[in-house]
């Protein structure tokens, strides 16, 4: 479904990804692991076209990315819920996710999205004119998961969705994640609860200054010793 091919991607005259090549199949949860500054986030960016690509392409659904502005990707059926969770908060739980959904212009189909991330995260629906700086943590990374869901996207693109959550909100979250996918949502997960994140991925990519250095299934990396020793604490 996503398929990233010699990515290389930087910032000025600093290079962060050094043609990085990465599948993503339908139906798949892929988990991609590394240390703070290996280059995850550059790389969900650049398939979201907030930054720039150098050299390689982004083929999704069979179709190049590269050069298209993030709206229109978005239009193309891939959300990304970005590190930091990004909503607005000033403006309320209601108003964030009709954001998320500011490309469908059916609105009985916007109704029914509401209906569904709303069932999946019920305190949105219960803060909904509520203003959305005003929510806990763990409800934000809700609202940004459910703005995200909003564009009804084909992949979902998930940047450290754990990130300082309490561990009850963390079991809560990779609950949904796991629940999205049986119900055949394709993701791309950057997490950095590497324990987690295998668990519920069947495959996984380790990158490391911005170079793929494992590829292989969730299991098997959970007992490779490079990676026990360097993630999970091994």
């Amino acid at each position: 479904m996503l398929t990233l091919e010699n990515l290389e991607v930087g910032y000025g005259q600093t290079t962060c990804l050094h043609g990085v090549s990465l599948e993503v199949r339908e139906g798949e949860i892929v988990a991609l692991l590394g240390a703070n500054g290996a280059g995850k986030t550059t790389t969900l960016m650049a398939v979201s076209g907030v930054v720039p690509i150098r050299r390689g392409r982004v083929v999704f659904q069979g179709r190049t990315l590269n050069g298209l502005s993030p709206e229109a990707i978005v239009g193309r059926g891939l959300s990304h819920v970005p590190e930091g969770r990004r909503i607005l908060p000033s403006l309320t739980v209601e108003e964030n996710l009709a954001l998320g959904a500011y490309h469908v212009r059916d609105q009985a189909v916007n109704r029914q999205t509401l209906e569904r991330v709303q069932a999946l995260f019920p305190v949105l629906a219960q803060r909904r004119r509520q203003l959305a700086g005003t929510l806990s943590g763990g409800e934000q990374q809700m609202l940004a998961i459910g703005r995200g869901l909003m564009a009804r996207p084909k992949l979902l693109m998930l940047d450290e969705p754990s990130l300082g959550l309490a561990p009850k909100l963390v079991t809560e979250v990779f609950r949904v994640i796991r629940r999205l996918n049986g119900e055949g949502m394709t993701m791309l997960l950057v997490e950095q609860n590497a324990y987690q994140a295998l668990q519920i991925a069947h495959r996984a990519y380790v990158l490391e200054t911005g170079r793929i250095v494992l590829a292989d299934t969730a299991a098997h990396l959970a007992q490779n010793p490079q990676v026990k020793a360097a993630y999970l604490g091994g």
